[in-house]
């Protein structure tokens, strides 16, 4: 049953997600993706951040929170599936939705040193007006292809074996 719950649930975020029109740039030639420019936040951490830089890149966006234990649980299977597949082309990037926003999260991020971006979510984003969507669980994950748009989408701790063959997949194509 929690299986089959889960299939409906990223069934309707990944419907969800593809009813959002792509606004076109000046001269009428498509942007970056709208999920990449959503991920135009302040970073907190060692570890720098553009999204500029994450076009063409696989990117796994997982969204969490310092209070949230399973995030926290979570950390070492992201940080072992960036550095694995970071030089093939996949980026993690990890939003926080700590309500208190920096404050939190640049301690967090300066204690745990992780090995991809910690951004800081805005308000916006905080109350689901972003091409994202509503976050309504902890941890959530949204993983875009190497063109900006969700191929997948979960919430709560995936497995690294299945996050991995994911990615390996969209990393292939």
């Amino acid at each position: 049953m929690r299986r089959s719950a889960l299939a409906v649930g990223c069934a309707l975020v990944l419907a969800l997600a593809g009813c959002r029109r792509v606004p076109e740039s000046p001269g009428g030639v498509l942007g970056p993706s709208p999920y990449l420019r959503e991920l135009a936040l302040p970073y907190v951490g060692p570890t720098p951040h553009d999204w500029r830089r994450l076009s063409g890149r696989v990117v796994l966006v997982a969204f969490f929170a310092t209070w949230c234990f399973p995030c926290v649980a979570e950390l070492p299977t992201l940080e072992a599936l960036q550095k694995e597949y970071g030089p093939q082309g996949f980026q993690v990037v990890l939003v926080g939705m700590d309500l208190e926003g920096a404050k939190t999260l640049a301690p967090f991020a300066d204690q745990y040193a992780l090995n991809f971006p910690m951004l800081v979510s805005d308000e916006r984003m905080q109350q689901g007006q972003s091409a994202f969507g509503l976050i309504p669980a902890l941890p959530a994950a949204f993983l875009l292809d190497k063109e900006g748009q969700v191929a997948g989408a979960w919430q709560g701790v995936a497995s690294y074996e299945d996050t991995s063959q994911a990615v390996e997949k969209l990393l292939r194509r």
